[in-house]
């Protein structure tokens, strides 16, 4: 996975990027937490996920939000995390131009930024949500959803209550044309710790079935 610098909104940005010898790939962002709470492309949760996407032969992207890392400017509240989740998309399809599909995903804050990316980018075709912080920031821009995805949350979230993510949930499944997947993993907290396997594989269980889908 080599390192990789690329133009954002306020310099460069750092990421670690790998391109599948497929033809006409599809691509993968993925997205990590705060910046301001400990948040890297190194995270745990991100760095499954980016794993997840290599191994089904997707050209996959994760990096470092402003000021963290190698990563220039300074934390923006998430309006710039926005612009430069956008910019680190253009570069993943200026590096694949023909690719068949694109998926998005992200953990707690790297999830509220990854389904605000889905609402802008209409070619996105599905995105995993991992911990969506629904008690901290509002979600009701996802009005319709413009895709199908999968919500995995932990029962025992002390961060992020899971009747705030129910209620999404809830909002969500309203509308036609998309269905959100929604997994609880009752004993797990917030950040999985000893559930990061039966996280994963939910996740990999429903890329299966949509990529199935899509082939």
């Amino acid at each position: 996975m080599p390192d990789v610098i690329f133009n954002g909104p306020e310099g460069r940005l750092e990421g670690r990027y790998h391109r599948s010898k497929e033809p006409n790939a599809p691509i993968a962002l993925l997205l990590h937490p705060h910046p301001q709470h400990g948040g890297t492309m190194h995270n745990k949760v991100v760095y499954a996920l980016y794993q997840s996407f290599v191994g089904r032969g997707y050209s996959t992207l994760r990096f470092n939000f402003r000021g963290v890392g190698r990563s220039q400017g300074s934390f923006a509240r998430g309006e710039g995390e926005l612009s430069d989740a956008a910019s680190a998309l253009d570069w993943l399809q200026t590096q694949n131009p023909n690719a068949r599909n694109c998926w998005v995903g992200g953990f707690s804050f790297g999830a509220w930024i990854s389904m605000q990316l889905l609402m802008r980018r209409p070619e996105i075709s599905g995105f995993i949500s991992i911990a969506p912080p629904a008690n901290m920031y509002d979600f009701t821009f996802l009005a319709p959803c413009p895709a199908s995805g999968i919500i995995v949350h932990g029962g025992r979230d002390d961060i992020v209550p899971k009747a705030d993510v129910d209620k999404l949930v809830d909002k969500l499944n309203l509308q036609r044309g998309i269905t959100i997947t929604y997994k609880t993993i009752v004993e797990a907290d917030h950040f999985f710790g000893k559930h990061m396997d039966e996280m994963m594989g939910l996740v990999d269980s429903y890329l299966d079935e949509r990529l199935a889908e899509l082939a």
